[in-house]
């Protein structure tokens, strides 16, 4: 069957602007320009925040759809598939919870000036433990004060606003989610992390020293209870970029398999070539359908007119939590042996597989490590209701 047009366009994109180009988006050049200007080319294909209602101008695409277009631009590149999607965790925020002025101010000029956004919210000592973050924003008058380092956080510098997660000053126990314009005095941008894979992303360590915004800005509930909402999409996204390496890996190595020469005959010939083969498009086969269940049930409660209510009901989807440990574990162990299949070669950076190796390495660590997520998965939904604390 004939992909959609959008999913058409993607390929297209990444034929043009990323196979062929993985030197130059891995190396160290592409810590020094960010947004890469091929972030501009890819906004004009028309797909820049595909995932944005259409009443704010966007292409009003779902999650089932978004799995689609970045298994496709993860296969060309994760970290440009990371740029690109990861400011749908921040604006599912701002869309479900936050007032009808700011959605209409923020969201349709992200539409229009095809901009980004960011969420700040892991910081060093908190590690995945979010309730103890010590960024902090207390009240004066009419505005809202936030001040605090924040660790981690992917399109920060170039955003046109970023949802910051805060500890209420006088209220240990309560949370805020507060929309800050990235241009608001007071925000500093430390250092750009160089991480080991998704070189074409840019990734921040921000501090915030006295930053005033209007109180109006704090979005609608518990500011921890929001960014777990925020999470499900992101989540399912982050495990459909190993979707896209594992499948470019499978390729890689056929591809290789025809050339290579083992025994006198080509390695595509060896049944034992051919059996890591037939046990990568297995596990492939089961990670796009487990990606596009989750998204499909994603967009079920998303097509709610209650949807906000209801994601805040459930908060962490399951399907959420388990696509991504599954998919991150699967895409490892798909790397893991492609490299194995190039033998020296696989080892070198004269080929792409070890690339793929290093990208596909974040799927397991990024928004809540494994163990974190298993130990989620074992509280949340093993544990009997009656007996959970």
């Amino acid at each position: 069957m004939k992909p959609p047009e959008h999913v058409r366009t993607a390929q297209a994109f990444v034929r043009r602007e990323l196979i062929g180009q993985e030197a130059s988006l891995d190396s160290l050049a592409s810590l020094t320009d960010a947004p890469l200007p091929l972030y501009s080319r890819f906004a004009d294909t028309g797909l820049a925040n595909w995932w944005l209602p259409s009443s704010y101008g966007g292409l009003g695409l779902g999650l089932t759809d978004s799995v689609r277009l970045v298994s496709e631009l993860a296969y060309g590149d994760a970290g440009v598939a990371f740029t690109l999607f990861i400011p749908v965790l921040t604006t599912s925020m701002v869309n479900w919870y936050a007032s009808d002025e700011l959605k209409e101010r923020y969201l349709k000029r992200m539409v229009a000036e095809n901009g980004f956004c960011a969420t700040l919210g892991s910081e060093h000592a908190a590690g995945s433990e979010l309730a103890r973050i010590t960024t902090t924003v207390r009240r004066s008058g009419d505005t809202l004060v936030l001040n605090g380092q924040k660790a981690f956080s992917t399109d920060t510098d170039f955003g046109q606003f970023l949802v910051v997660i805060a500890r209420v000053e006088d209220d240990p126990s309560g949370f805020l989610a507060v929309l800050v314009p990235r241009d608001t005095p007071g925000i500093t941008i430390d250092k750009r992390w160089d991480v080991i894979g998704l070189r074409s992303s840019a990734t921040y360590q921000v501090t915030l020293s006295d930053c005033r915004v209007p109180a109006a800005n704090a979005l609608r509930g518990n500011g921890l209870r929001l960014l777990e909402v925020g999470l499900n999409a992101s989540r399912i996204l982050i495990a459909t970029t190993a979707l896209g390496i594992a499948r470019r890996v499978r390729d890689l190595c056929m591809d290789y398999g025809k050339t290579k020469q083992v025994k006198g005959s080509p390695l595509a010939s060896n049944p034992v070539f051919a059996a890591k083969l037939g046990q990568m498009e297995m596990q492939i086969d089961v990670m796009a359908n487990q990606c596009l269940a989750a998204a499909r049930e994603y967009d079920e409660i998303a097509a709610r007119p209650d949807a906000g209510e209801e994601f805040l009901r459930v908060g962490t989807l399951k399907s959420a939590l388990t696509t991504k440990m599954f998919c991150g574990q699967a895409g490892w162990d798909i790397a893991s042996v492609g490299s194995e299949m190039f033998g020296g070669f696989g080892y070198t950076n004269e080929s792409v597989i070890g690339k793929l190796v290093r990208d596909v390495r974040y799927v397991s660590i990024v928004e809540g490590g494994d163990d974190v997520l298993r130990d989620l998965v074992f509280s949340r939904y093993v544990v009997p209701v009656s007996k959970r604390s």
